[in-house]
């Protein structure tokens, strides 16, 4: 009897809470690991798992184990062994934007390098997950400042990667410092003899999962990738569409909303573009697709299951926009250029903290990827006359200009001026709506740390009219950008238009709000909750000295204190306070 296949996360029998936030994230199918991997892991079963990083690996094991937390419980149940502090930090972050909708839950990543002090008070506080290194873990233990007793799950994250930094003999005094009975998940890119010795000892009768890694990307695409700084995306994106040389492309982003956002966005900047994804009817979709065919539309924002089959002989571009979350994913969307053995373009714009998810990329497909530059101001500039000329000599030969010319030598007479100077004049009201020369401020590069204008000691500032503040909630507390608008326009009676630029760091945030916010509003704001955390909003003063703030309160969410005329067509929460917890 075969196994059967399951195709969307709502098979996979999670909590509430957790669907909740994968429809929130956008994830739409689960990848093979994560298929293969949750039914066991919400059943309770030990587990060995081969997959590449960047295979979905975080989800797979973090999606079942939170559905199963006794959140009353504030001692840890979880405890995933990373082997360097990088890989700690990024799945701490994982699981807090997975946990977001878990009431009271915390997660807290131990790490060497990070104050002791810190930790063992986030320790005393409790943590539902630790993530940490083997050695600071070891620390712990020595101390009695870590308690395993009511560990219900050890998870060893890239176990190969232990065993070559030296590590793999404290992950075995760990493990044997655990409960005997308790679910145990190893997870391990290869399967070295070292690594199953392990598994044999310290699993019980495991499932196992190996995902082979799908490394074949077609040899005629070629492949870069833009390190996303200063330039929004869509401005990048904007710069490639009219520097590139371009028939068709598919812009590939996370979410079924992003591709209706995207592609309208695109069309007002002029391109011809639509949306595809999971949400539109069947037929919508034919019809989207036979445009894109026909060459009556030449951009189509998708997500990955949208595109899933797609065949368009004419897509000679694919950029994702957004990464995928796994290589898989990657090497399906590439492949929907470079068809029928003619030549593609791909490229992948990639966020400083999403690095570690191109080097996956690069280590699946055994291919080094480009970094580009964009396309300067002088490169649109030249692309720009190009097709202006093309235009003009396409006139000339296909078009009875004769009444045309006789204008022309009509105004050449009439105002004693040179041929010249009347050609001039008209290309200037044929291309005033869209300059064949862009505005110089469009491409300014804005400097990366917190936007605004920058004064010559480095120190940020908000535009006119508004004031940077600094808000005392960040990406491991699973906030967003809608959050900190709804809360601050709800409580503080400021229309969401008068709201600013927002900057989410790890614990922290900058946002710009009116800069005569009164005394009162700001008192108020100090106490509003946004995602477990009290905002304490003051005033920022830049990348100095930290400012003195009201002493911080122990909220319910974790806390750190790490710094952190067109001549034609172009182608183509509220903020209210969480209810007490109780111990």
């Amino acid at each position: 009897m075969t196994e059967e296949v399951l195709t969307t996360f709502a098979e996979l029998s999670l909590c509430p809470e957790i669907n909740r936030v994968i429809e929130e994230i956008g994830y739409e199918t689960p990848s093979p690991i994560q298929a293969r991997s949750i039914p066991p892991l919400l059943e309770g079963r030990d587990l060995l798992g081969q997959a590449q990083t960047g295979t979905g690996k975080t989800a797979a094991f973090a999606l079942p184990l939170l559905s199963r937390l006794d959140l009353s419980l504030r001692s840890p149940q979880v405890l995933v062994l990373t082997p360097t502090r990088e890989l700690a930090l990024q799945v701490a972050e994982a699981v807090q934007t997975y946990a977001r909708h878990l009431q009271g839950f915390h997660v807290l990543p131990v790490y060497g390098g990070q104050n002791m002090g810190q930790q063992l008070r986030q320790l005393q506080r409790g943590a539902h997950v630790v993530v940490g290194t083997p050695g600071r873990i070891q620390d712990h233990l020595r101390r009695g400042t870590l308690k395993l007793d009511r560990l219900s799950c050890v998870v060893v994250d890239e176990a190969d990667e232990m065993l070559k930094m030296g590590f793999i003999d404290d992950v075995e005094q760990i493990l044997e410092h655990a409960p005997e009975q308790r679910q145990t998940a190893l997870f391990s890119a290869t399967m070295p003899n070292e690594v199953l010795k392990v598994a044999r000892r310290h699993l019980r009768e495991p499932v196992e999962v190996r995902i082979k890694a799908k490394t074949s990307t077609v040899e005629t695409i070629s492949q870069r990738f833009w390190q996303v700084r200063g330039v929004r995306k869509l401005d990048a994106l904007t710069r490639i569409l009219e520097a590139e040389d371009i028939d068709a492309m598919i812009v590939f982003v996370r979410t079924k909303i992003a591709t209706v956002e995207l592609a309208e966005k695109l069309e007002a900047r002029g391109f011809s573009s639509a949306a595809l994804n999971g949400d539109m009817t069947q037929a919508l979709r034919e019809k989207t697709v036979e445009r894109l065919k026909s060459g009556s539309l030449d951009i189509v924002v998708a997500t990955d299951v949208a595109a899933r089959g797609l065949d368009v002989q004419r897509i000679s571009h694919v950029v994702n926009y957004d990464i995928p979350y796994d290589t898989e994913s990657y090497v399906h969307r590439i492949g929907r250029t470079g068809r029928a053995g003619r030549e593609g373009s791909a490229i992948l714009f990639v966020a400083p903290r999403e690095r570690r998810m191109l080097a996956a990329i690069e280590q699946a497909t055994r291919q080094k990827i480009a970094p580009m530059k964009l396309p300067s101001r002088q490169d649109i500039t030249n692309r720009r006359v190009a097709l202006f000329k093309e235009q003009i000599l396409d006139a000339m030969q296909s078009q009875d200009l004769e009444f045309f010319e006789d204008l022309i030598d009509g105004i050449q007479q009439e105002f004693d001026t040179e041929p010249r100077t009347v050609a001039a004049a008209l290309t200037y009201l044929l291309q005033k709506d869209r300059p064949l020369l862009p505005d110089e401020e469009a491409f300014e590069e804005v400097l990366p740390a917190s936007g605004g204008r920058f004064d010559g000691g480095g120190r940020s500032h908000a535009d006119e009219g508004l004031q940077r503040y600094r808000i005392e909630v960040g990406r491991v507390h699973g906030v967003v950008p809608g959050h900190i608008v709804g809360a601050i326009a709800n409580e503080a009676k400021i229309s969401s238009r008068d709201i600013g630029q927002i900057k989410i760091y790890h614990d922290f945030s900058l946002v710009d709000l009116p800069a005569d916010l009164s005394p009162a509003v700001m008192r108020h704001l100090q106490k509003v909750w946004v995602c477990g955390q009290q905002l304490q909003l003051v005033p920022d003063l830049g990348p100095g000295p930290r400012q003195e703030r009201p002493p911080r309160r122990r909220s319910g969410g974790r806390s750190f204190d790490k710094r952190g005329g067109k001549p034609g067509r172009k182608k183509f929460s509220g903020g209210k306070r969480p209810p007490k917890k109780t111990r």
